[in-house]
């Protein structure tokens, strides 16, 4: 950042102004939106405009006298660049999961001052924690406050997208039965009525999708659910009088968007209602009058589509395959080009991007593409720009040798992917040999496992880590992640890693979770091998019921960069069937070059 055109210094300038004027000491600004979603519509972006780092997760604490920005080990590096000359601290944590921005602010603002934080995008269940320990200091919090809006004059308006419908085939179980789900749920709980915020949620259960955030078809709106009908909090004019009709005959009526919080405020005494406190924000659950008794459990809809039915499994398995061919015809294109073609991670991006968007029932990337050459493989999130990029190759060779990671995913209508692979530009290093094939015992490690239904996810974390722990190695991220269905490619509640487990975390069949081991060398290299895999029955014992993953993901794992003497022969069969069934599974689907290339990749070793 060049500190003397940088834009930072004078927006802090102008946010400090706007504390000043509300004898604020300290504003936080947490990367969230009214809906506490991971990636958020601009509207929302204020922890990038103000710090001026554009990683997808990380907080920003703004006092008078300083400022930090906490982000975890896969925005490290991403961070000190960005941050350079912006006068804001980077803070390292161990997760995106950790509460060491309430430390800090506890330690760093004088008891008698103030912190401000915008209730509407701050969780519940992150206020009770922010709270507490601001009493405790002494320190005052005001969440009534936008303090952001006063010195952000370019701030965006909320997205105007239309909304669509997903239609069967692909949507295979109707509203009316998920809704049906919903309301049995809720009598469980005795609660009349039933609030919903999060994105995800809000188009699984109304079979609904948009684009109001990049990459993950989604819109922005909320709804209370009652025993016999449903108030939908949508921005006008995004979903269309047709559209509203064909809601209209499941008993859902549309509402302005910015109504939620008086139609949760004019809930009549006696009501129960149905709350997720790690879904909704502060300022919603204050809306709610005392006299209504609120029932705090997880959001039915978020378990429920957690667990895809066969039907949805199906076409997953079917948007795999359009996936794998046209990684296919990409991956063949890239060996042709290689010491030919100006390649540069750009290019990677673009060329994969159009090969996807000839597949049936492409929408859309399912994430910002990630191709890493040597060292910015090693920053696990990152992302080249026109500005910063490396060259792979040019018209009269390779611009370097080294290690090539690619992560990439689409929205297809039957299903998200999301892949990672590493390849070899020349000849691979003993080195990173070694690398590869310890991060590869890893994902063959999980993928492999057999487990108790109900088993934490969590607890199935150190099984792909434990290659790389007999070396002294380890990574700094999840192993897994949930993804959705036509939805957000990180989805909950289960989780593969050191996450703290919770009961909702319990691995049920239909779940589909990442398998993504890592390594990373800081300016060398970095290795992550991904596959999504599905939980499928494998059994029942008198120990009771076992599930064991069934890998989805259709791409060959490349073999020029394996270190053979370090895997076992359970380990290279297992390779080999894999190799074996995307062979048989994708060469219908592609020809030529494409197809010589994937009987090359999938040799048996």
């Amino acid at each position: 950042m060049d500190t003397r055109t940088s834009p930072i210094r004078p927006r802090l300038a102008a946010l400090r102004d706007a504390m000043s004027r509300h004898g604020i000491h300290a504003v936080l600004v947490p990367s969230s939106d009214p809906h506490l979603s991971e990636y958020l519509p601009g509207r929302w972006q204020g922890r990038e405009w103000f710090s001026g780092f554009t990683g997808s997760m990380g907080t920003l604490v703004v006092a008078q006298d300083r400022a930090a920005l906490f982000a975890d080990s896969r925005y490290w590096v991403q961070a000190e660049a960005e941050l350079a000359g912006s006068s804001i601290d980077l803070v390292k944590i161990p997760t995106g999961a950790s509460s060491a921005h309430v430390d800090w602010l506890a330690a760093n603002v004088p008891a008698g001052r103030t912190v401000a934080v915008d209730g509407a995008t701050l969780g519940l269940a992150a206020a009770v924690q922010l709270r507490a320990a601001l009493e405790r200091a002494g320190v005052q919090l005001r969440t009534e406050l936008d303090v952001l809006a006063e010195a952000w004059p370019e701030r965006p308006s909320l997205p105007t997208a239309p909304v669509y419908e997903h239609r069967a085939p692909h949507a295979p179980l109707p509203r009316a039965a998920k809704l049906s789900h919903v309301r049995e749920a809720m009598a469980r709980h005795g609660a009349t009525h039933h609030f919903v915020s999060t994105v995800d949620d809000m188009a699984w259960l109304f079979n609904l999708r948009g684009s109001d955030v990049n990459y993950n078809p989604v819109f922005l709106a909320h709804a209370l659910i009652s025993r016999d009908a449903v108030l939908l909090f949508v921005g006008e004019g995004k979903i269309d009088a047709a559209l509203a009709q064909v809601l209209a005959t499941d008993g859902i009526v549309m509402r302005p968007y910015g109504d939620a919080a008086a139609a949760l405020a004019a809930l009549p005494a006696g009501s129960a209602l149905l709350l997720d406190p790690k879904r909704v924000t502060l300022g919603l659950r204050e809306a709610v009058a005392p006299q209504v008794k609120v029932v705090e459990a997880i959001n039915p809809s978020t378990l429920a589509k957690s667990r895809k039915t066969e039907a949805e499994a199906a076409f997953v398995r079917e948007a795999m395959e359009r996936d794998g061919a046209a990684m296919c015809a990409f991956y063949a294109w890239l060996e042709q080009a290689l010491g030919h073609e100006v390649i540069t991670e750009l290019t990677i991006d673009e060329r994969l991007s159009a090969e996807r968007a000839k597949q049936p029932g492409f929408v859309s990337l399912s994430f910002n593409t990630i191709a890493g050459f040597n060292a910015n493989g090693a920053m696990p999130h990152y992302r080249a720009t026109r500005e910063s990029h490396a060259v792979i190759s040019r018209a009269g060779g390779l611009a370097a040798q080294g290690l090539l990671l690619i992560d990439s995913g689409a929205q297809y209508l039957g299903g998200t992917t999301d892949i990672t692979r590493v390849w070899p530009i020349g000849t691979p290093t003993a080195e990173q040999r070694r690398d590869y094939t310890l991060v590869l015992k890893g994902t063959l490690a999980l993928s492999r496992t057999r487990f108790p239904r109900g088993t934490l996810s969590p607890m199935l974390d150190a099984i792909a880590r434990a290659p790389l722990w007999a070396e002294g190695l380890e990574y700094g991220h999840g192993t897994g992640h949930g993804v959705g269905y036509f939805l957000n490619v990180h989805e909950g509640p289960q989780s593969i890693s050191k996450a703290v487990p919770d009961a909702h975390m319990a691995m049920e069949p239909g779940m589909i979770t990442s398998i993504e081991p890592g390594l990373y060398r800081p300016g060398q290299w970095g290795i992550r091998i991904e596959n999504l895999v599905l939980n499928v029955p494998a059994g029942s014992t008198e120990f009771g019921e076992f599930l064991a993953f069934e890998t989805l993901t259709l791409c060959p794992i490349d073999t020029r960069c394996l270190d053979r003497s370090l895997l076992r022969q359970d380990e290279v069969d297992w390779l080999n069937a894999y190799h074996a069934e995307v062979r048989r599974r994708l060469s219908p689907h592609v020809s030529g070059d494409a197809l010589r290339w994937l009987e090359t990749r999938t040799a048996p070793v």
